[in-house]
């Protein structure tokens, strides 16, 4: 299996330190605001991700976060606590707070159909780990404190920036003309470890005894802790949006490998964003949306999950209407499809010709999984199959294998209960078709339709399928 890995900036062989088990972390969301289609983005490609590795045989342990403390609304640890600043506007605690968008969160994550992590683990239950982390750093001479907080120097991280590719003198001059709150700051770029309950943090909320005195921790320390506790020193593959690689998983990096002298991650794997109409997210701009907005609309929340494998993971998708229109269209042609193969299935032995072809389908569909995690390519050879003169049995099959992956639901897929009444029209409407009467065959189709269905003339008779509203 080959993936790309930030690190090295290349596609290469995945191998994994005690394979078949895999160590897997990802980064999960700061719990202040709604879950939108742009974080859902980056949660299906690494649930496709962790379903793939699956499906080659691996053993994976998934763990992901849910910050809900110390993630400031500057990653650079400038403004305030995300969650304290969502408080504030909701007029909430910040404990209501966390807890609503979380559940949010792990609802949005059911209704587009992602695997749950094996372990879903929260900040605020880590802080001693944290702590503990810390003095790790600081017995090794790479912190220094000041009146607001313990900074993590990273000028005493020798290959800081290798993740980015930045250097570090072009990320202190790229920052120069910034506003930082803490004027005792070495480097502009140092990251805080520790927040203290003193200055601008003195009505802050949610603080905890220290070393150092009260106070929270700094974003970047929850993900090294937590990934250590759980996954040991080193990961085999660690995920996030791009948005993460220049800052904090730069920081993951230099603390987690200068605290244990042992490389942080084998394989860092990014997914690229998601704009609307061209445009980056925002609610300023009114193309903020959310799952439960695309519902209101209508749409399946599965057909966003199909829009998303429609890209691959390192492009940026373009969202719009038009797109997640056609991408509901194409899902519920495939469950028709689906249905129609399951009423046609009838297993047998195949012809050799049929049998090459139905395995050449196989392989090509695996090949393009395995290389990177090419969906719309991998996709386009099972809609290749399902065109094909294969028996409907093992178009199936391959679709049922594209399912695992997909996380579509398709293997589930049922037809809808048609009430008698409609059948009864549809049975009446076939024998009109079939005496030539069309005249009547076209009036009780209207009828059909005006109850809610619509149907299909397929070779065996007819398919009735309710119209969707």
């Amino acid at each position: 299996m080959k993936l790309f890995n930030t690190l090295s900036r290349k596609i290469e062989d995945f191998e994994p330190l005690n394979a078949p088990k895999v160590t897997f972390y990802s980064c999960g969301p700061t719990v202040y605001d709604f879950t939108h289609i742009g974080h859902l983005r980056t949660f299906v490609n690494n649930d496709i991700l962790k379903r793939v590795l699956i499906y080659a045989g691996y053993q994976v342990t998934h763990v992901m976060n849910i910050t809900d403390v110390g993630h400031l609304t500057g990653d650079d640890d400038t403004g305030e606590d995300k969650l304290e600043k969502g408080a504030k506007l909701q007029k909430k605690t910040v404990w209501e707070i966390a807890e609503f968008y979380t559940r949010q969160f792990n609802k949005s994550l059911t209704e587009i159909n992602i695997s749950p992590a094996d372990i879903l683990c929260k900040a605020t239950d880590h802080i001693t780990d944290m702590i503990n982390l810390i003095q790790r750093l600081q017995n090794k001479g790479v912190t220094y404190e000041t009146d607001q907080a313990i900074y993590f120097d990273i000028t005493k991280s020798a290959n800081y920036g290798r993740l980015s590719g930045q250097k570090l003198s072009e990320k202190n001059i790229g920052s120069r003309d910034e506003v930082y709150a803490d004027p005792d700051k070495k480097n502009s770029a140092d990251f805080a470890l520790w927040f203290k309950r003193l200055g601008r943090f003195k009505n802050h909320t949610m603080h905890w005894d220290s070393p150092w005195g009260p106070g929270f921790p700094g974003w970047h320390i929850e993900c090294s802790a937590m990934s250590m506790k759980y996954l040991g020193d080193t990961i085999d593959i660690h995920s996030g949006g791009i948005d993460h690689i220049a800052v904090h998983h730069e920081n993951e990096i230099a603390q987690s490998e200068t605290a244990t002298g042992k490389l942080f991650v084998l394989l860092w794997f990014h997914n690229a964003l998601l704009l609307v109409d061209g445009e980056k997210m925002s609610k300023s701009k009114k193309n903020f949306y959310t799952l439960d907005d695309l519902k209101k609309k209508d749409y399946d929340p599965l057909a966003l999950r199909y829009l998303y494998l429609l890209t691959h993971y390192q492009k940026p998708l373009n969202f719009t209407w038009e797109a997640i229109t056609a991408a509901q269209n194409a899902l519920f042609s495939l469950r028709n499809l689906v249905l129609t193969l399951k009423q046609g299935v009838n297993r047998h032995n195949l012809y050799p010709e049929k049998l090459k072809k139905t395995l050449d389908y196989q392989k090509r569909f695996d090949e393009a999984l395995f290389e990177n995690l090419q969906l719309p390519q991998a996709l386009a050879v099972i809609f290749e199959a399902l065109k094909s003169n294969i028996p409907s049995s093992d178009k199936l099959d391959l679709v049922y294998n594209l399912d695992q992956i997909t996380g579509l639901a398709l293997y589930h897929v049922e037809p809808d209960v048609i009430p008698q009444q409609v059948t009864k029209l549809a049975e009446k409407r076939e024998l009109a078709r079939r005496q030539g009467d069309f005249d009547m065959a076209d009036d009780l189709r209207a009828e059909i339709e005006k109850l809610g269905y619509m149907i299909e003339d397929v070779k065996s008779g007819f398919v009735l399928k309710k119209i969707k509203t």
